[in-house]
């Protein structure tokens, strides 16, 4: 059994878990190829690996281009475990600040005021000198992410100049919005009380 997933371009420690749920899917003892961008996951998904006791090799395939390789054997891998120093997840870069934004409204008071102030204090976001390092959309603020045109262009704005911006899958199933996400990636509960945890200030407008 071989298999390879892509874990390009997602934030730690995201690469560990989906390496961990593919393990977790073998049921013949097999290869698994875990492709990432950045040193960090490498070093992580070794840990990963080396903690279950599978063999593990890397290689370096361009610039920003890993591939982290595993030989698994099946029913240790039903077990995986993952070390909690497979989890560790530098500060991003630059200032590490996070904005939680956990309603599609700004404040208390009237509805429509709350929404103008939220869709401004977005696009004051992009033209600060310094942007965040994720921004984080939960319960009503998935809204933000998948069906307000206005606030979508800038979080697209702020995610091509380097912001991470994760939406609760969770919050996305209730609200029946996962088809529509349109900027960013779903994230998890684990994720964003990591990213609040690593965080070197937390804003919530």
């Amino acid at each position: 059994m071989e298999r390879t997933i892509d874990c390009m371009g997602m934030a730690c420690p995201l690469p560990v878990i989906n390496a961990k749920k593919a393990i977790e899917a073998f049921t013949e003892d097999g290869t698994l190829h875990i492709k990432v961008d950045n040193e960090t996951a490498v070093q992580n998904l070794t840990r990963l690996g080396e903690h279950n006791g599978f063999k593990v090799a890397s290689t370096q395939d361009g610039e920003k281009a890993f591939t982290v390789t595993m030989t698994v054997t099946a029913g240790e891998g039903k077990a995986t475990s993952v070390p909690a120093e497979a989890l560790s997840c530098p500060v991003p870069t630059g200032n590490g600040r996070v904005v939680v934004l956990s309603a599609d409204t700004m404040g208390t008071g009237d509805e429509k005021l709350g929404k103008k102030l939220m869709k401004a204090f977005i696009f004051a976001l992009t033209s600060q000198d310094e942007i965040p390092a994720k921004v984080i959309c939960y319960n009503s603020g998935a809204r933000l992410t998948t069906v307000d045109a206005d606030t979508i262009k800038d979080l697209k704005t702020l995610e091509a100049a380097g912001t991470t911006v994760m939406t609760c899958g969770t919050c996305l199933d209730f609200y029946g919005l996962k088809e529509q996400l349109q900027v960013g990636i779903v994230s998890n509960m684990y994720d964003i009380v990591e990213a609040q945890m690593s965080a070197s200030l937390v804003i919530r407008p």
